[in-house]
């Protein structure tokens, strides 16, 4: 009796994180990239760039022709939605790449094509 009760326990423990999983790649349709594939996607001119981080991290250096919008400010939603055009793909970065998966999703959910860079910025300088 107790070997069937833990094995109920076990499998519904496992359909849970399999669930949480699953739910977890359906929310990331956005595509992250390695430093060399983002260069391959910003040598489009067509493709905007996004650079996510501070004003003051901007200011500090960024990428080529990229333009700030903050995913921190309480109103990057808005902005974002205002400013990009949906009919273009948007290559985003911040720091570390942690900020830059968060307006990804962002951005996807209202309807936006988005290629990420992974590494971030740092990522980028260090391969640059």
């Amino acid at each position: 009796m107790k070997k069937i009760i833990f094995m109920s326990l076990l499998g519904a423990i496992f359909g849970l994180f399999s669930c949480n999983a699953q739910n977890e790649k359906s929310d990331s349709t956005f595509k992250s990239v390695e430093v060399e594939e983002f260069a391959k996607v910003i040598a489009d001119t067509a493709v905007v760039r996004l650079d996510v981080r501070t004003a003051d991290e901007y200011a500090e250096g960024h990428i080529d022709n990229a333009i700030n919008i903050d995913v921190q400010k309480d109103n990057f939603e808005s902005k974002a939605t205002a400013t990009l055009p949906k009919d273009k793909t948007i290559a985003l970065y911040c720091r570390s790449g942690r900020r830059s998966k968060n307006a990804a999703k962002i951005l996807t959910k209202n309807g936006y094509t988005v290629v990420e860079l992974n590494s971030g910025y740092n990522g980028w300088k260090s391969k640059k």
